[in-house]
């Protein structure tokens, strides 16, 4: 019995053997095959990687020789793609656009007939001459300036990001500002002074002539600011207390995937609220990425009990690829006042063709019976102005006339434009509402920054002992960057990064969901549409059980 079992055994075991061994030939073709694929797939994607970046580049000699009047190296079609769209969730979403710069107008153009003062004129003070965190007289200048980015391609990290989410992708700190993203909304609050213009005057007509200046100056700061502010931390915050324009604002980063910025402004005075949230929603084009912001801004102006709301134009970063990055704002944006039913509709003008439209805002403020009360014209770079409305219908009819002979000299579109295309002819009888202020000298050197914007990081001892711990003031990439440290700022920015993803994988194992401090989820009261509120208590000064997120 025994032989015939081991014989039994070792039939059995070969064919077993056998089996295997037919497994692992059939392993080993199908690991060909797969591997086969796999360079198929790299080689397609080379191959669409390098057509793309061509297309580009001859699309831009294309663009170049007709400028010159000279034939081009290449004639060649130019095609759309529309190769990844995110839903604003992580690293990157935030990325390189919303930004922040000024374009200043000729001052020849002052009018008896204004209904506003310049900044310096419009002072408004609050409860003592020195600031509750701190800062007294406000710096004009960074600690160092920034790096050069000519050595980087924006595109060599972008191509990588073909037919994935935008969101995926993480960009070197290289292209970057020494900002916050929740810094850079602060700089909605740059020309505050309308708003308290609005809040003085009787007119409904002229309060919504300055809330739409106001809407319109509130996203005049992105130009030639190509640098990506740096991504909120969730749980992050920041303050800011402005005496001379009469406000204090708050802001939180209330969620991370998708990223929500939250923020709420008062005036000093109780004369006004200013709130919302923001979610960039990203597109890649090719040679563009388009940002559309969604989020509802709110203003109440408290002295007349109205609300006004409003969502921001789409902004894009052109050239990408070859070229001179340059920044464009195109869409409406519909301003409603909730008491009274009057609308102000606002055009961004897309570049068009040949650049004839390149920066030009023009809308109507109409009653709630759709009566225009008077037209609106300017440009968000620039200057925005209110005249009457058949005066401009007549003039845009007398304007129609002239386009053809006009346009052979207008700029190409994704040409950067020469400053003197920057200027808006002022039909006669028109209000000025608003002017742009210029920028300082050493713009240039400190990524393209404001005056403003120059001073929204900066943080003495006074201050660091008020703030609380979350302040993005104290974020120490930000603050290497500012310093002129870029390799720290590198390190700190992926321990940053890294820190938050560990924090984020403990709360899922303890199934313990983020608890926002400072704003909850709510409806918006005017408009219904889902909304972060503020909770209040944030000027109390009790900051307990903060989270630990630098």
């Amino acid at each position: 019995m025994l032989p015939e079992n081991v014989d039994v055994v070792s039939e059995v075991s070969q064919e077993t053997c056998d089996a295997l061994a037919d497994c692992l030939n059939l392993f080993t073709k199908q690991e060909g095959v797969r591997n086969l694929k796999l360079e198929h797939e790299q080689e397609k994607n080379k191959i669409l990687s390098e057509a793309l970046e061509t297309l580009a580049t001859e699309h831009h000699e294309l663009e170049q020789s007709l400028v010159k009047g000279s034939p081009p190296l290449s004639i060649i079609s130019e095609e759309q793609f529309y190769d990844a769209v995110s839903d604003s969730e992580s690293e990157k979403s935030l990325s390189v656009f919303e930004t922040t710069t000024a374009y200043s107008l000729e001052d020849s153009m002052d009018s008896k007939d204004t209904i506003t003062s310049s900044m310096s004129e419009e002072k408004v003070c609050g409860s003592g001459e020195s600031l509750s965190n701190g800062i007294k007289k406000h710096r004009t200048s960074l600690p160092s300036p920034m790096f050069s980015r000519n050595d980087f391609s924006i595109w060599s990290i972008l191509r990588k990001c073909i037919g994935m989410e935008l969101s995926k992708i993480t960009m070197p700190v290289i292209f970057n500002e020494p900002l916050s993203f929740l810094q850079r909304l602060t700089e909605y609050m740059e020309h505050t002074y309308l708003i308290h213009k609005a809040s003085s005057l009787s007119s409904t007509t002229e309060r919504m002539q300055c809330v739409a200046a106001f809407a319109v100056s509130a996203v005049a700061s992105q130009w030639e600011r190509t640098g990506k502010p740096f991504n909120p931390l969730l749980g992050e915050t920041y303050e800011l207390i402005r005496d001379d324009l009469g406000f204090r604002l708050l802001s939180e980063q209330v969620s991370h995937h998708p990223p929500i910025s939250a923020f709420y402004a008062e005036g000093l005075n109780n004369d006004f609220v200013f709130h919302g949230s923001i979610y960039p929603k990203l597109k890649f084009w090719g040679k563009s990425v388009e940002a559309e912001p969604k989020g509802t801004m709110t203003l109440e102006l408290l002295e007349h009990n109205e609300a006004y709301t409003w969502t921001n134009p789409t902004c894009c970063v052109h050239n990408i690829i070859v070229g001179k990055l340059w920044i464009e704002q195109y869409g409406n944006v519909e301003i409603t006042n909730h008491k009274t039913g009057e609308k102000c509709v606002l055009s961004f003008k897309p570049c068009g063709l040949f650049g004839k439209e390149l920066h030009k805002v023009e809308g109507y403020i109409q009653d709630k019976s759709k009566k225009k009360l008077c037209a609106l014209y300017g440009k968000w770079t620039e200057c925005l102005y209110s005249v009457d409305p058949a005066t401009f219908e007549a003039y845009k009819k007398n304007d129609k006339k002239n386009a053809e002979e006009k346009k052979s000299s207008k700029q190409e579109p994704d040409e950067m434009p020469l400053p003197d295309s920057e200027s808006v002819y002022v039909i006669p009888g028109s209000i000025l509402l608003w002017r742009i202020t210029p920028r300082p000298p050493n713009s240039a050197q400190m990524y393209n920054f404001t005056s403003f914007a120059m001073a929204l990081n900066e943080l003495d001892k006074e201050m660091e002992s008020v703030i609380p711990k979350t302040d993005c003031r104290l974020r120490p990439d930000i603050r290497a960057m500012e310093n002129g440290e870029i390799d720290l700022a590198s390190e700190e920015k992926k321990r940053l990064e890294e820190k938050q993803r560990t924090a984020r994988k403990n709360r899922s194992k303890s199934e313990e969901d983020w608890k926002t401090r400072w704003f909850h989820q709510g409806p918006n009261p005017y408009t219904g549409t889902q909304d972060w509120l503020y909770s209040g208590n944030y000027w109390d000064r009790n900051y307990f059980n903060l989270p630990d997120i630098y």
